[in-house]
């Protein structure tokens, strides 16, 4: 089966970038998971990615999908009926909170107080449970979002005093690396943080996931100690 062209998606609202064959996709996708150390997951980063290119990423293993907006998830979801787990992967604003909490089941991204409390609110009132991981700005990068690692441990300790959100680890985004080597000392930071959190034990907090690494650098992020990995390109081929 081949992808639909960007003219048939667009009928359906939704954007595709590639024409790249299913069995295109499976065959990447089953390369790299064999080439995966034990313990660390796959995410499949699908921003702009149609509905058949998931479900064949779903079919050659991959157990977790990414994606940055809102919007896009709801109109790709219902179209994936597939078993898998969804996580928003981009930057979550309070008023696409509830929206939010109808389509994934992680949140990747949390990087302030006010984000936190209004999930709180929501996931009360339904007596549900939302993992997150919180995200880092490690590369101290004015324009992205993320806690400054100083104020991580506090920020850590006032999240898991909601007892609706599962701190389950940390996530960044360092910054673009124009060689792969460039991004380790900001994922061996990444990693010290993690460890450091873990010392301090803090009550109600389940750290098991350190997500870092794209598609340029994924190999020495795991080198680095990553237990989750985000891939678009390396699955799906490059965007048109």
């Amino acid at each position: 089966m081949v992808i639909p062209t960007p003219v048939e998606v667009q009928s359906r609202a939704v954007t595709i970038t590639t024409t790249v064959s299913a069995q295109g996709i499976e065959r990447r996708v089953r390369e790299i998971l064999a080439r995966m150390p034990a313990g660390v997951t796959v995410l499949a980063a699908t921003k702009d990615r149609h509905p058949d290119e998931i479900r064949a990423a779903i079919r050659a293993g991959i157990r977790a999908i990414g994606e940055n907006y809102v919007q896009e998830a709801e109109r790709k979801r219902p179209s994936v009926p597939e078993p898998a787990t969804w996580h928003l992967i981009g930057r979550l604003q309070k008023n696409k909170a509830r929206r939010a909490l109808a389509v994934f089941d992680w949140l990747q991204t949390l990087d302030s107080l006010p984000l936190a409390e209004r999930l709180e609110r929501l996931l009360a009132a339904s007596g549900r449970r939302l993992p997150v991981l919180v995200q880092v700005n490690v590369g101290r990068e004015p324009q992205k979002a993320g806690v400054p690692p100083e104020e991580l441990a506090d920020f850590v300790s006032r999240v898991a005093a909601l007892p609706h959100l599962e701190v389950r680890g940390l996530m960044a985004i360092p910054p673009a690396p124009s060689r792969p080597e460039d991004s380790r000392p900001y994922f061996r930071a990444m990693r010290r943080l993690f460890e450091g959190l873990k010392a301090e034990g803090i009550p109600g907090v389940r750290l098991d996931v350190l997500s870092m690494g794209m598609s340029a650098d994924w190999e020495i992020a795991v080198e680095e100690g990553a237990t989750m990995v985000r891939l678009g390109t390396a699955l799906f081929g490059p965007r048109g």
